[in-house]
């Protein structure tokens, strides 16, 4: 290896179904050592070492850690142990990719992004359909204005299982599709509601419909559950000017672009007032690059080392998302009452002043917000 070219060492904590996958695809990469895979199963370690020569297995953290030529960790464990185990690894000095999501609480998400920055490393949810090639072909017509104005989505993401039992189908599945409208349109959503059940296990919504209020009228709606007898990942896209469609399962193509909206024709009989007449054109299915989406983010992990800056992954996109679904929590609670959310720097600039407040001896509440938008009954 030249000496100008970057060489980073890699540990992976967690080698169930994720963890392995990761290996194999940062050894890919050049100037890229995995040198340790973390799990408490032997069975799983064994499975590991198995795949892989010169790799490193233990059960204990801490032995990984401590190993100085260690710069960056891979967190692929159940979602309620990421804030402890990342927490561990960023005080340790090290760079830390968290699958997502990456924390059960925005609080304990606002926690790991202080001390990542007090620390200097760099902290990056692993939202792996960012890197998606139809997902970055949807982003990439958005840009281009090849819809023309967006007026809606919705997204499908079901399965029978596989069935979790720390989170709801809400935390496990729709913080993929969070985390893909909040990359489409460039914003947080700025309210949600929902509507949800457990029917497998109580507390624990197997199936959740979702609405999210997105800025400059935009709504997307969402619809997830692992008690659902047909696999489905699906997106539409709808604009003024042209529709497209993802499905990641499809063997024809992953994205569907469809000439069609509707037009506005005057009657002639009637000045000032139009007809709104279907417009039918050309259904296009592009030609996308193809690479594994993991590839692309330990590609992208590995750049933002070097860069600071975890960018579209960042901590801070994380925790917008986390805040959406504990949004969505409480709006299901609530009956499908809207609750508001805020993106990740307004709810910084509120700490700050509620900060400044607090340190100037005023007396505050901080109740839950309600949107003024609330649903009406139906009759």
């Amino acid at each position: 290896m030249k000496k100008d070219e970057r060489s980073t060492t890699i540990g992976v904590i967690g080698c169930g179904h994720w963890g392995p996958n990761h290996i194999r695809n940062f050894r890919d990469l050049p100037g890229v050592q995995v040198k340790w895979a973390v799990d408490k199963d032997g069975h799983r370690r064994t499975h590991v070492s198995s795949l892989y020569d010169r790799l490193n297995t233990t059960d204990n953290i801490d032995e990984m850690l401590n190993d100085k030529s260690v710069g960056a960790v891979v967190v692929a464990t159940p979602t309620s142990s990421h804030y402890e185990i990342c927490m561990e690894a960023i005080r340790a000095g090290k760079h830390v990719l968290c699958e997502k999501p990456l924390g059960i609480s925005s609080r304990e998400c606002h926690e790991l992004i202080d001390t990542a920055a007090d620390r200097g490393v760099v902290l990056m949810v692993g939202h792996v359909f960012l890197f998606n090639g139809g997902i970055l072909k949807l982003k990439e017509l958005i840009a281009f204005n090849d819809l023309g104005r967006p007026y809606y989505a919705s997204a499908v993401r079901t399965n029978l299982g596989p069935i979790r039992d720390d989170v709801n189908a809400s935390f496990d599945l729709a913080s993929h599709d969070i985390s893909i409208f909040n990359f489409l349109f460039g914003s947080a959503p700025v309210a949600v509601s929902a509507c949800g059940h457990a029917y497998l296990k109580h507390g624990v919504e197997d199936v959740v419909f979702i609405t999210l209020t997105y800025p400059n009228e935009m709504i997307a709606g969402i619809e997830v559950s692992w008690l659902n007898p047909q696999k489905v990942r699906h997106i539409t896209l709808v604009g003024d000017k042209k529709m497209a469609t993802w499905d990641d399962l499809s063997s024809s193509g992953a994205i569907t672009i469809y000439d069609k909206g509707v037009i506005r024709e005057p009657y002639y009989d009637s000045y000032g007032e139009f007809h709104l007449l279907a417009r039918e054109g050309d259904v296009t299915i592009p030609k996308l690059q193809l690479e594994e989406p993991l590839k692309r983010q330990a590609r992208f992990f590995i750049d933002a080392i070097a860069k600071k800056n975890a960018t579209v992954c960042s901590g801070e996109r994380g925790w917008e998302v986390v805040r959406t679904l504990e949004a969505i929590n409480e709006s299901m609670r609530e009956g499908g009452t809207a609750v508001s959310v805020e993106g990740y720097e307004m709810a910084q600039e509120k700490r700050s002043t509620e900060r400044e407040i607090t340190l100037s001896g005023i007396p505050m509440t901080n109740g839950p917000r309600r949107s003024k938008n609330r649903p009406q009954k139906s009759a």
